[in-house]
């Protein structure tokens, strides 16, 4: 039997930094059972310099990464969601659109590390350090038996996974 494949999105405000790492971090460590996207409510435009320079030292692709809307997530033939992650606390108090398939969501808010002011060494080490902070998450999460929970308990495990103190 084939293993389904989980569509996951993540989602910040500007979809430049924050949500860029979650999507390419949850592509890595949940490679063959989750298709990974990410969106902005208000996306900037450009994916943030440091957050690409973090992932390519990872090994990780950066080729088709770029600051999108969530509207993209909310239309007719867009992915059928089933889990939708915020990564920032101005996304987290927004009005979503409505997703298709009714995903499940939760609250995974990490600080902002583009918002980090100093040298460069200074900007990605903030950078390094949220970007822990996600994998450590994204790792729970990808270790889940989500197969063989029932909705309930994959809602509390994500919640609880959220409030995981980094």
């Amino acid at each position: 039997m084939e293993q389904k494949i989980y569509n996951v999105l993540f989602l910040c405000t500007g979809n430049s930094a924050r949500s860029i790492l979650a999507e390419k971090l949850m592509g890595h460590w949940g490679k063959g059972k989750f298709k990974t996207y990410s969106a902005g409510s208000h996306p900037n435009g450009k994916v943030n310099p440091f957050a690409l320079k973090l992932l390519e030292a990872r090994g990780l692709s950066i080729e088709s990464l770029r600051s999108k809307s969530w509207d993209e997530f909310a239309v007719e033939g867009a992915p059928f969601l089933d889990f939708v992650f915020t990564v920032c606390d101005n996304a987290a108090g927004e009005v979503c659109p409505y997703w298709p398939g009714q995903p499940m969501t939760a609250h995974w808010g990490v600080e902002d590390p583009a918002a980090v002011e100093g040298t460069d060494e200074e900007k990605l080490a903030a950078f390094r350090k949220i970007a822990g902070y996600l994998e450590n998450r994204i790792k729970l999460f990808a270790a889940l038996p989500i197969e063989k929970l029932d909705n309930m308990k994959i809602k509390e495990e994500i919640d609880s996974i959220g409030k995981i103190k980094d």
